[in-house]
């Protein structure tokens, strides 16, 4: 890393702040610190839900995906397409229909406090264990350029800093700030990769694209392999894939919140389906850089190359390849992914915590301005705790950066599926709906850690996206059982009578 390298990074972290500040105005109310008073335009979420669901996680190992295999990955792309129309047309209606701030208000209207809280929770220990471990993955390559300084700065010291910028423009500018902030972040990692792929193109040899569909590098549909245990099947990758996308853009509060920002229920429609389209043509940008790095390195494998993770592919190309300037450039890339996330992940979890648990457990009316104070103050202690959980890692290699980065998998099978119950199963009441929501996440985590599959002789997991369907089945299945032990349906889902207007 060079001089110019640094000043680009160094130029990332202070801007970042000074532009959401900027960028995200005077918050006057709890309402414009958690959904900027419904008037971003739909376009700019859009890309903020994009940069939101991808980490730096997603910008080093998709490109390792197409350099170990090829570019099937892109069938879950296509699921996660079909899952958000459907969220576009059947739960953001009913979120603005009630006027919420949170994706889990609805459940608190359909049944009552205690799955409101309950499914809150459960997204707050999701959020914190999956972005907390993101958030150590970040800091993975920036010390790897720090230990190539000579600087020996621990992991706890990146973590930090990297969460101490995210919150700054969190705390002051609210979900404005954020998804302006996500949008400037998102033009910088895809820029990186695209500068990247022309560096990369004009240094491989002529007849690389040949070569590289000879070796199947470009193949996109997979309809051979094992449904049960293959991620790539094309069934499994599309159908499991919808289902995900359907969880996490329409029962994650995460993605759910930029939605409500939005000015009407319209707007909303269009940048969630907008957002699939993106995803589609970033994750076929990031693909086409591991298969010409696939080119570059003539195919070596990670372990010929002196690499202890196959992960490190891009990044060590980006640090030892790479021009002065370019190198900073990706990494200035690497950071914004990061904080994107981060920053998001802050403001989700203020606002479900205030919406979701601290308005239901005060049981009074509250003044706004406690509301908004009490929303920032939340956002500097949940970026405490992501600092304090993500420095416990010591190794990428521990089995607990696994286990982070799947969790989201089996809990979203008990979030969606509790929408699908309210919506489907009128005689379901809270009680039914907290026992099948607890049975899915005990079933759901056997899969996870127990279950496996003997294919050609090798016992295999089940493969993650099928563990938001399990979910669904079991809740609908266990909800819908306890709800025929009542008479009629629950009373919260009946419309009161409306009185005749006198002749």
């Amino acid at each position: 890393m060079r001089a110019l390298d640094l000043a680009i990074i160094a130029i990332f972290l202070v801007g970042t702040p000074i532009l959401g500040i900027l960028l995200g105005g005077k918050q006057k109310s709890s309402n414009d610190y958690f959904v900027g008073s419904r008037k971003v335009p739909w376009w700019a979420v859009t890309f903020s839900v994009v940069a939101t669901e991808t980490s730096t996680l997603t910008v080093l190992s998709v490109p390792t995906v197409a350099y170990l295999g090829n570019i099937t990955y892109l069938q879950l792309a296509i699921g996660y397409l079909i899952g958000r129309v459907i969220v576009a047309f059947v739960l953001l209606p009913k979120y603005y229909a009630g006027n919420l701030v949170s994706a889990y208000g609805f459940l608190g209207k359909r049944f009552g406090g205690a799955l409101q809280g309950t499914a809150s929770v459960t997204f707050l220990v999701t959020r914190l264990l999956a972005d907390g471990v993101r958030l150590f993955a970040t800091a993975i390559p920036v010390k790897l350029v720090l230990d190539g300084l000579g600087l020996d700065v621990s992991y706890w010291v990146i973590i930090a800093a990297i969460a101490l910028v995210a919150v700054i423009y969190t705390y002051f500018g609210g979900i404005r700030a954020v998804i302006w902030v996500d949008v400037v972040q998102m033009g910088i990692y895809v820029a990186g990769a695209i500068v990247a792929i022309f560096v990369l193109i004009g240094e491989l040899p002529s007849g690389w694209f040949g070569q590289l569909a000879d070796e199947g590098k470009f193949q996109l549909f997979e309809f051979g392999s094992d449904i049960i245990t293959d991620q790539y099947a094309f069934v499994t990758a599309v159908v499991g894939g919808a289902l995900f996308a359907m969880a996490s853009h329409g029962a994650d509060q995460l993605m759910v919140q930029r939605l409500l920002a939005c000015k009407d229920v319209r707007d909303s429609q269009k940048a969630v389906i907008a957002s699939g389209v993106v995803v589609f043509i970033q994750f076929a940008i990031f693909l086409l850089v591991g298969a010409l790095l696939w080119s570059f390195y003539d195919g070596q494998s990670p372990e010929d190359m002196g690499l202890s993770n196959p992960d490190d592919l891009f990044a060590s190309y980006i640090i030892n390849e790479l021009p002065a300037g370019l190198s900073g450039l990706l990494i200035a890339g690497i950071l914004a992914a990061a904080m994107s996330t981060i920053s998001s992940s802050l403001n989700s979890l203020s606002t479900s915590t205030i919406a979701d648990l601290y308005e239901r457990f005060t049981k009074k009316k509250i003044p706004d301005t406690v509301l908004l104070k009490q929303a920032k103050l939340w956002t500097l202690v949940w970026a405490v705790v992501f600092v304090v959980f993500a420095s416990m890692f010591t190794s990428s290699d521990t089995p607990v950066v696994e286990l982070g980065l799947s969790i989201a998998s089996y809990t979203y099978g008990a979030l969606l599926g509790a929408f699908f119950l309210g919506m489907l199963v009128k005689k379901a009441r809270q009680l039914d709906a907290l026992i099948a929501f607890v049975c899915t996440i005990a079933v759901s985590a056997v899969f996870v850690l127990g279950v496996e599959f003997t294919v050609d002789g090798e016992a295999l997991p089940l493969a993650f996206p099928w563990y938001v369907p399990i979910g669904v089945v079991v809740t609908l299945v266990v909800g819908g059982l306890l709800s025929l032990r009542h008479r009629g349906p629950d009373p919260r889902t009946v419309e009161p009578a409306k009185e005749e207007e006198p002749v």
